[in-house]
């Protein structure tokens, strides 16, 4: 597995995978594609927010956006596992060299409905063998949402 940061001359393949994202999300969120076929993207990589990109076998097979709001302080906004290889550890390998590479205090939310993020994010924080808490929220974007914090620092 190789992660890059998304540059410019990276950035056609994590807006292709952000779209597959999108349209699997669009189940629980609503949104369907505009007049050109592409979802709007809720989470753009300006100011205090980059982009990740996961390779396998030279593949992309997963993009992360991630907010900074502190030099130690992140939230994962966007995740992606393309499907035909979730299920095979690669999710939870990703997010690990992220919180590894990004130490501190995390939070990552689930909308309403998004079941399977939840069991996975759950999941990636247990084996990371990192205490958490969990709590149900409002979010003013999203609204209910599901929230673990917990701090990465080994």
């Amino acid at each position: 597995m190789e992660v890059v940061v998304v540059e410019q001359s990276n950035m056609r393949v994590y807006l292709n995978l952000l779209q597959g994202y999108e349209a699997e999300l669009s189940a629980i969120t609503g949104k369907i594609p505009n007049l050109m076929g592409l979802f709007d993207l809720d989470t753009e990589l300006v100011d205090n927010v980059f982009g990740l990109i996961c390779y396998v076998k030279d593949r992309p097979i997963g993009i992360a956006a991630i907010k900074k709001h502190t030099a130690a302080s992140f939230e994962v906004s966007e995740f992606y596992v393309v499907p035909s290889v979730r299920s095979k550890g690669i999710g939870c390998e990703f997010a690990h060299w992220i919180w590894l590479h990004y130490q501190g205090e995390w939070q990552i939310k689930q909308i309403k409905g998004a079941n399977k993020a939840t069991v996975f994010w759950r999941k990636a924080i247990k084996s990371y063998e990192s205490p958490y808490s969990e709590n149900v929220l409002e979010d003013s974007y999203w609204g209910e949402v599901t929230q673990q914090t917990f701090n990465s620092s080994k």
